[in-house]
């Protein structure tokens, strides 16, 4: 592991940053990001520079050729020596290998460096990088802050501290074992399951979560059951604060306690205990009960009146943000990530990754002072409120996510727009509600009787609610994940009666229901399950749910997670074969060893080392099953559990059975289901669309696709080669094609291709003829030639069909016209000035509603690259998941809110000439620099030569820059 790295305070200056430099010093100021580099600038004096790494300058390598020569065998591979304490092998990435050397410059100009990167983990990390990279003779300060304001960033410069070692050494530990990980487990996938699939220590965790939520949705049966409603009326006129008629719902008949959804178990049977003590009514007994109600006379038997308290919630932290952007928003916690980056960035919030529930003393200050400026002394508490931290092992470095500064910001006050406004908004509601008063109020019980005709005694209830004083709720109410929960700041106002009161029903319905499957995570309720569950770090979900999603493990119907069946199959094999890598408690328990380290109370190499090699206390192979022995060691061995993978039946785990014994496989270019065995009579086999979720593959459906057309169908053979035609159905759907005979080389320069072309979209596979099949064959199509003798053809491409000739291209209206236009009419399109601008507007395929953010009406358009959502200044294109017809609003704006927060796409820059590189005392340069004079001066004397002696000094200025680009690459490695 690594060796600690020390700042050295004993150097450090007694410096006050103004607007002129203390004793004409210079000093280099490092942080990650430019943007935060440009707003922390206008901070500090000219004395100061501000120089940003871009991220991290350095880490493990990503494959073997990043790795230095002088390392072999499984250091190599892993990039982490294993046999020698775990020493990982760290890189200067190549895309930060220019901003090194700038940085290096900079320093070698510069009487002290601040290292100002952020106070985390992943931030201290990135600190020792730098110091290690840089190596600076002058005086070292660790400059923090958590939020960027003028008064923060000053009061950083004027006390900085030493470099955290044990946050160091944590933050490797864990980028250590996520590499063991990953590297180990992965390509056991490739092997087993498909290649380029990964695992990871979260990931893979919260991959099963989702797959388990889908297994319960398959295994679940769906139970009926009904209840009366009834509508009552007082007699009276009422009006808002006392109504004339309310509804209530069957309670009870005979005592006996009506049935409701929370009494069936996912079997679709009322839950053991529970048959005996409530009563299952059906439709029939339903609607036989209101029919003996009709002209019953009810009563009020009881009013229960109770004081109703709500106190606010705590104020955000990273993944209480998440959810709530999530629901209030539509806002992915990717997207809601990169929007409070930023707003941090740029002085607006304080920082955005934090556990802590905390304010300062200041944030308290600043967030009571605008509770009595807006709304008055009445909702301010006579104390200041404080909460307590609920996350495990929190970092309470940082504070809350809050409005930074000492005076909050009102979002009309910040000239923000768009996300960011409504983000800032909402962190800035949730901070002031935070230090309001509690909503008060009363909630009432009411319970009305009566007797049927036929005898049985019939007791309906109805639930209301009062605020008296909304408190907090004037700010702010908390989402929901159920979008048909009743929200906190909801009334439900009852009559005023009082018990014996006489009550008339003027209506009695009987209504039936259904008991719903368990509903599927989506990115906030997955965030909140991670967090109960004390998995992982609430920094890092964002990015594990942003990698479940781009490997296809998982993908989005609306705002729901929905399974691949391709994880189905990883995780089948993971539970099978590495049931602690995947165990919830297991990784649970991995995290608190990890926070063990970086408290100092535990040591990373042994550690690591039981993890790895199934190390016990005293040196001793536990073996890979000590996760489950319940000896304290829970840790067991990576190394054996991937070695010996024979096993591993790579069929069997990534089959699974349908029904009516139709099989679901998960191949290597995707799903698929079949029934009997392959190449046997009676085998059947049909592909499974790559967006339909594991739950709806019923035996129904299966029937379904394996009834369609598949397979070859043979046309007939093309009457002028005597080939056979067939008709097939492809990846990127159906096409027809040439069976070249036995024998026709395949590979070489003497390879024949078979003649293939695509249906086109008015054709069906079952329906193609060999007439269709050869026509569509015989493109492209020469239509004649211009004036100019330039050959004008017709062709079917990407994006539909053209008429080309030589470069210039020209759109055709339909397919048939490949067959049907003549030389006139296509001389007369070349005739037409070609379109520059964009064609008349498309109708759009879909509205989808108005966009929280924007304001704007939202719509599905079909564009060049396939169809997208807009709503008119922001273009999100539809992701392979969705379609058209599926797509929700709330998918739709999300969509755009990803988009939003990616910002406008870069152009790319126009390289520039090539500058002179600066002198240097290096031999590969002044060989290029004397070879080059040397050339030219050959040149200027024997002109006779110019050609010969011109191409000898390219080929000497080659040579000599690529001598020196090996020295430069190898130099920063040379460091380490």
């Amino acid at each position: 592991m690594t060796a600690p790295t020390e700042c050295r305070p004993e150097r450090r200056a007694k410096l006050s940053p103004t607007s002129e430099t203390a004793q004409g010093g210079r000093r280099l100021v490092i942080v990650e990001s430019p943007a935060k580099a440009k707003t922390i600038k206008g901070y500090l004096g000219p004395g100061y520079v501000v120089e940003a790494s871009v991220g991290h300058i350095r880490d493990l390598p990503n494959g073997a050729a990043e790795v230095p020569e002088k390392y072999t065998g499984e250091v190599r591979r892993l990039g982490v020596d294993v046999e020698h304490d775990f020493q990982p092998v760290y890189v200067v990435n190549a895309d930060k290998k220019a901003q090194v050397r700038k940085l290096k410059e900079q320093l070698a100009e510069s009487d002290e460096l601040y290292l100002a990167t952020d106070e985390d983990r992943e931030g201290e990390a990135i600190a020792w990088h730098l110091l290690e990279v840089l190596k600076p003779k002058v005086p070292v300060h660790r400059m923090v802050f958590h939020e960027i304001t003028k008064d923060a960033i000053r009061d950083a410069v004027a006390n900085p501290r030493q470099l955290n070692q044990r946050m160091v050494d944590a933050q490797e530990t864990r980028r250590i074992l996520d590499r063991l990980y990953g590297y180990e487990v992965s390509p056991v996938l490739w092997k087993k399951v498909m290649p380029r699939l990964s695992a990871g220590r979260v990931q893979s965790v919260a991959t099963r979560l989702v797959v388990e939520r889908e297994r319960e949705r398959r295994a679940f049966t769906s139970a009926e059951y009904w209840d009366l409603t009834g509508t009552f009326a007082t007699g009276r006129r009422g009006d808002a604060s006392d109504p004339s008629s309310f509804t209530a719902r069957l309670n009870t008949v005979d005592g006996q306690r009506v049935a409701q959804g929370r009494d069936f178990g996912p079997d679709g049977l009322l839950k053991s205990g529970s048959s005996a003590q409530v009563l299952h009514l059906d439709e029939a007994n339903a609607r036989a009960l209101a029919a003996a109600l009709e002209n019953t006379s009810f009563t009020v038997r009881s009013v229960e009146s109770k004081p109703y308290r709500r106190a606010p919630y705590a104020p955000f932290r990273t993944t209480t943000l998440q959810q709530e952007a999530s629901r209030k928003l539509g806002f992915g916690a990717k997207a809601t990530m990169q929007v409070a980056q930023k707003l941090y960035e740029n002085g607006f919030i304080t920082y955005m990754r934090t556990d802590s529930t905390t304010l300062s003393e200041t944030a308290v200050a600043a967030a009571r002072a605008q509770v009595t400026q807006l709304y008055g002394a009445g909702y301010l508490p006579e104390k200041p409120r404080v909460y307590a931290g609920k996350v495990k092992n929190a970092q309470e470095a940082h504070e809350a996510i809050r409005p930074s500064g000492d005076r909050f910001r009102t979002p009309a006050e910040t000239g923000l727009t768009g996300d960011q406004f409504k983000l800032y908004e909402l962190i800035w509601k949730r901070t002031v509600a935070s230090q309001m008063k509690d909503a008060t109020g009363n909630s009432v019980t009411v319970r009305i009787g009566g007797t049927a005709s036929d005898g049985r005694d019939a007791e309906f209830t109805a639930s209301g609610k009062t605020i008296t004083f909304h408190g907090f709720m004037k700010a702010y109410v908390e989402g929901a994940d159920d979008p048909n929960a009743e929200l906190d700041d909801r009334e439900r106002r009852l009559p005023q009666v009082t018990e014996g009161d006489g009550l008339t029903a003027e209506e009695i319905s009987a209504d039936g229901h259904a008991t719903k499957p368990p509903a599927r995570y989506t990115e906030a309720s997955l965030v909140k399950e991670l967090e109960e569950r004390e998995i992982g770090r609430p920094s890092t979900y964002a990015s594990i749910i942003g990698t479940i999603l781009d490997r296809g493990y998982v993908f989005k119907k609306g705002t729901a997670l929905v399974p691949s069946f391709l994880s189905f199959a990883v995780v089948n094999l993971l539970e099978k074969h590495f049931g602690q890598l995947v165990d919830y408690d297991f990784t649970a328990k991995m995290e608190d060893d990890l926070d063990c380290i970086a408290r100092g109370e535990a040591q990373a190499v042994p550690w690591l080392k039981r993890f790895y090699f199934g190390e016990g206390e005293g040196g001793e192979g536990t073996g890979a099953a000590a996760g489950r022995t319940g000896d304290g060691d829970h840790l067991g061995g990576l190394k054996a559990l991937v070695t010996d993978l024979g096993a591993i039946d790579a069929r069997e785990i990534s089959s699974f059975p349908v029904g009516n014994g139709i099989v679901l496989r998960v191949g290597r270019y995707g799903p698929y289901i079949e029934r009997g065995e392959k190449d046997t009579e009676g085998h059947q086999r049909a592909d499974v669309p790559d967006d339909l979720a594991p739950d709806e593959l019923t035996v129904g459906l299966a029937e379904e696709l394996l009834a369609k057309p598949s397979g070859d169908f043979v046309l007939g053979n093309d009457p002028r080669t005597g080939h056979e035609i067939v008709a097939k159905d492809g990846r990127y759907g159906p096409y027809v094609t040439e069976i070249l005979p036995e024998g026709t080389p395949k590979t070489g320069k003497n390879a024949v291709k078979p003649r293939t072309a695509s249906l086109f979209k008015s054709m069906a596979l079952d329906t193609v003829t060999l007439e269709d099949a050869l026509r569509l064959m015989s493109l492209p199509r020469v239509v004649g030639a211009d004036a100019e003798g330039v050959e004008i053809t017709a062709q079917n491409g990407r994006y539909g069909p053209y008429l080309k000739k030589g470069t210039d291209s020209r759109s055709l209206e339909n397919e048939d016209q490949l067959f049907t236009i003549t030389l006139d009419e296509a001389l007369a399109i070349y005739a037409q000035p070609k379109q520059r601008g964009r064609a008349a507007a498309k109708p759009p395929l879909k509205e989808l509603g108005t966009d929280p953010v924007s304001e704007r009406p939202v719509v599905v358009k079909d564009g060049r690259f396939g169809p997208y959502v807009t709503d008119g200044e922001t273009n999100a294109t539809l992701r392979t998941a969705d379609s058209v017809e599926t797509i929700t609003p709330e998918r739709g704006y999300e969509l755009l809110a990803e988009k939003r927060a990616k910002g406008p796409a870069k152009k790319t820059a126009k390289k520039a000439p090539a500058k002179k590189a600066p002198a240097k005392k290096t031999a590969a340069k002044t060989a290029a620099k004397k070879t080059t004079t040397a050339a030219k001066k050959t040149a200027t004397a024997k002109t006779t030569a110019k050609k010969t002696t011109t191409a000898k000094a390219t080929t000497a200025r080659t040579a000599a820059k690529k001598t020196a680009a090996k020295k430069a690459a190898a130099a920063p490695v040379a460091e380490d």
